[in-house]
């Protein structure tokens, strides 16, 4: 079935009837909109885990560091060490061994990294939706504040109002007395 831009609009506006809904929820029961986000980790599968853990290893300096450590051990046993000692090196100079394990890292590696950031893409729009949410029912407080604040006010200037013709009045009262 193909979806049109139509039907993935009219998606997203019932999503965000969804939310608005939720959020008219909230205020009308004037309680919190989420308690406490549960932890993503919470609810991660052992592959989930696993790949987050090499993308964030293989994203670190000290996968760096380690790598060009490796690659650098590997040119100098092959080119000098084992040459020198009269020995056959075992990945001689264009390193056809080295260029098929890096290919087969980069080939696991790869993929990997691109599950966790899709993870982490769900992750990052559950906040964002979370946060507008959150955003949407704070401005909707501040409003119901604003009102509020323009009644008190109103009642305010009627009080003043009232005062200054009962104070009008005792002034004329005054008057007469004297």
């Amino acid at each position: 079935m193909r979806t049109t831009r139509k039907d993935y609009l009219a998606h997203i506006e019932e999503l965000q009837k969804r939310s608005d809904d939720t959020v008219a929820r909230h205020i009308a029961e004037r309680r919190a909109l989420t308690p406490s986000q549960p932890d993503p980790e919470d609810d991660a599968t052992f592959g989930q885990r696993a790949a987050d853990a090499v993308a964030r290893f293989g994203g670190s300096w000290t996968f760096i560091m380690l790598f060009a450590l490796v690659l650098v051990s590997w040119v100098v046993l092959n080119s000098f060490l084992l040459a020198r000692g009269g020995a056959k090196p075992f990945d001689p100079f264009p390193y056809i061994l080295l260029n098929l394990f890096l290919s087969m890292l980069a080939s696991i590696q790869a993929p990997v990294i691109l599950m966790s950031q899709n993870r982490q893409g769900e992750i990052d729009r559950l906040n964002a939706q979370n946060d507008y949410e959150i955003n949407l029912k704070a401005e909707l407080e501040i409003m119901a504040l604003h009102e509020k604040m323009d009644a008190f006010k109103l009642q305010l200037v009627e009080m003043q109002h009232e005062q200054l013709r009962l104070l009008s009045a005792l002034c004329d009262d005054n008057k007469v007395f004297t």
